[in-house]
């Protein structure tokens, strides 16, 4: 059955609803935080994602933040930018920046939704999905900028790439 089945009926379905709902099947810790928005932890296989969802009616965007600790020691923050920099080169939907007064590196992605659409249930879920994926894609790239003195175009060659086609 496809996510979206109980929602086939909805009218003025709101995002944060169909994002409380999806946790709820994924079994995520989650915190309606406000009705426009949920803060959750997502497991990955290196981190524990703290994402965010936020709706906005005014821009009509639901945006997504995902965040885990990152403090890299000090002088190797000039590489991490740099290595930075060359990921999101790699990424074609959001973005990741580094909060360094707050030791946070965060994975950033808006889905506007203007005039009036409608997010489905898969697309939040892909969403929240790709947000772990890239995050666990490049975190060994950062890992060995940070704290294995790799040069940032070496560390690049460790990020896992993306599967294509079928087993």
């Amino acid at each position: 059955m496809a996510l979206s089945e109980d929602y086939l009926y909805a009218e003025d379905l709101h995002p944060i609803d169909v994002v409380e709902t999806l946790a709820e099947a994924h079994e995520w810790d989650f915190d309606r935080v406000a009705e426009d928005q949920i803060a959750m932890s997502v497991e990955g296989q290196w981190r524990t994602y703290s994402i965010t969802l936020a709706w906005s009616g005014q821009d009509e965007t639901l945006r997504l933040i995902s965040t885990f600790e990152m403090d890299p020691p000090a002088g190797r923050e000039a590489a991490l930018y740099d290595l930075l920099n060359r990921v999101n080169d790699q990424c074609w939907t959001g973005a990741f920046t580094f909060w360094g007064e707050q030791r946070l590196m965060v994975w950033r992605y808006g889905l506007t939704l203007a005039g009036g659409q409608v997010a489905s249930p898969e697309q939040i879920d892909r969403l929240i999905g790709a947000a772990v994926v890239v995050a666990e894609r490049f975190y060994p790239a950062m890992q060995l900028t940070c704290w294995g003195d790799e040069a940032p175009e070496e560390a690049m060659k460790v990020a896992i790439a993306e599967a294509y086609g079928r087993a």
